[in-house]
């Protein structure tokens, strides 16, 4: 059985991007999968200082960190699963803080040892999960791409992660109501991602 694990940067249960993930992962469920659902806000998440510490350890796992929080038990349900749905809103033109702060601490998953004049380097190219990608913004869906960083953080994220993206859904105009509800045609789109990323 196909194991989703989804990870939410939004800071609203039940807005637009919490319940686009709940229609992704419900598609999953009826193709079969077992699903489980992370809300950022709900764990303990330091702040990436830069240490590097996570950076030096060679080999292709992920770097261990000195700090003492959720992130290491995130990302072993994330190491353990088949496919991710990474989702979080836009604020600000990029993704919120809490993803972005979830994002920095991904540096675990590079080799980049001092004295090294490279840069990090991904420790495995692999990239053998599935991904599917969520964001929401007051502008039109069309513009979240060009105008705003949450596409490249979630992709990044996902990479980080050894997950390819196989299908992306932005959800534009998700401030003109103050309990906006998905429309027919974006649940099924989601409900039909959550299947592809049980079917491939």
């Amino acid at each position: 059985m196909s194991k989703i694990v989804a990870i939410v940067g939004s800071y609203r249960r039940g807005g637009t991007t919490d319940s686009a993930v709940d229609a992704v992962l419900d598609g999953a469920r009826k193709g079969g999968a077992e699903i489980s659902k992370i809300y950022l806000i709900d764990r303990h998440i330091e702040f990436c200082d830069n240490c590097r510490h996570c950076t030096q350890q060679d080999g292709l796992q992920r770097g261990s960190c000195p700090k003492e929080d959720d992130v290491d038990w995130i990302l072993r349900q994330t190491e353990e699963a088949d496919g991710l749905v990474l989702g979080a809103p836009v604020n600000f033109f990029n993704t919120t803080a809490i993803f972005r702060q979830f994002l920095e601490r991904l540096v675990g998953y590079v080799y980049w040892p001092w004295g090294s004049k490279l840069g990090p380097v991904l420790r495995d190219k692999r990239r053998m999960k599935r991904a599917v990608l969520i964001s929401s913004a007051a502008m039109p869906s069309f513009l979240i791409p060009f105008t705003t960083g949450a596409p490249r953080a979630l992709r990044v994220a996902a990479r980080m992660m050894g997950a390819r993206p196989i299908g992306t859904l932005w959800i534009g105009q998700a401030a003109v109501e103050e309990h906006q509800t998905l429309t027919a045609g974006t649940r099924a789109r989601a409900a039909r991602l959550g299947r592809k990323l049980v079917r491939i």
